[in-house]
């Protein structure tokens, strides 16, 4: 299975995932990186730069990837001739920060000047800010999340806006099988088979909807799952995909308001009561989620779902949370 086909596989690597969610939670209040808050002096070492490329792997894309690796091992000088050949607005942002400290901060200003509307400017402004000990960096990312809501940056926004939360947004979990064909394909290759398995059946806009929340494509998977929804009123799966597909860390009542009454509607399904305690436990709301996740393993024993809920649960146990 190729590494984008294993990304869309989210119930196979869900014990994965649990771990992650339950760090994420367990750190919240401890990781210095994720505070919103503004810092009082200039942080130590060079900054965090991130680009989201998505399934990109041209010429250009390729040559970013290498350049930001080379930032991240803290070759800073090569990275920076690295992105000084890239003639792309990630090529400017990542020599901004290659010269950190020397004049980042005015860069990324003068590029946010030029570029209002460009998240990858406003979120990496926002970063650089913070890391100065400078005033601003909300305001950057706010603008960042605004200005492309459907994009991994909006995510990384929203991580850094809203620290009480998990990292990331929660993805939904579909028992739907993956196609065969998705073997051998390159990425985007794969994101394409699952574009037309979308156009066919409910399963397939599940599959695709899975595979744009992986890509940080939030509101284009929401109306994904919102179609399936409509298409199949009386499909447990598709009825809580649109609600986990409406997830805001500023607005989760969205969400929830949604995803509860569904619990009444269906009652015996493990796949709501496995839901809603995910979202709850990217919430914070670690009590209540396990309150939900063991009625995901009753309600309907020995489905995949009442597995993987299980699964979470051993986590949190392991975990001490």
């Amino acid at each position: 299975m190729s590494p984008f086909a294993r990304v869309v596989a989210v119930t196979a690597a869900a014990a994965v995932v649990a771990v992650a969610v339950v760090v994420g939670v367990v750190a919240l209040q401890t990781d210095p990186v994720e505070s919103a808050a503004p810092a009082p002096k200039a942080r130590k070492g060079a900054p965090p730069l991130t680009f989201e490329l998505g399934v990109r792997n041209d010429p250009q894309a390729v040559a970013i990837r290498r350049a930001e690796r080379l930032y991240a091992a803290g070759k800073q000088a090569q990275a920076g001739r690295a992105f000084a050949r890239i003639d792309s607005l990630e090529g400017r942002v990542g020599q901004a920060f290659a010269s950190w400290p020397d004049g980042t901060v005015d860069r990324m200003n003068r590029l946010a000047g030029l570029h209002a509307q460009d998240a990858v400017v406003q979120l990496n402004l926002g970063v650089a800010l913070f890391w100065s000990g400078l005033s601003g960096a909300r305001d950057a990312w706010r603008a960042a999340a605004a200005s492309e809501p459907d994009t991994a940056y909006a995510v990384v926004a929203g991580n850094l806006l809203h620290p009480e939360y998990a990292k990331g947004l929660p993805i939904f979990v579909t028992t739907a099988p993956l196609p065969s064909e998705l073997e051998g394909l390159t990425p985007s290759q794969q994101l394409e088979l699952l574009q037309r398995g979308a156009q066919q059946t409910v399963e397939g806009k599940l599959l695709y909807g899975v595979a744009l929340q992986r890509l940080g494509m939030q509101r284009s998977a929401e109306r994904v799952f919102s179609q399936a929804a409509r298409e199949a009123p009386g499909d447990a799966e598709a009825q809580v995909a649109a609600a986990v597909g409406r997830f805001d860390k500023a607005r989760p009542a969205d969400a929830f308001s949604r995803l509860g009454p569904l619990t009444r509607r269906f009652p015996d399904r493990a796949t709501v009561r496995f839901h809603l305690g995910l979202l709850l436990l990217w919430s914070g709301e670690v009590k209540e989620a396990r309150t939900q996740l063991v009625r995901a393993t009753t309600v309907e024993p020995g489905s995949p779902l009442a597995g993987e809920a299980q699964k979470y649960l051993d986590t949190l146990d392991k975990a001490g949370v």
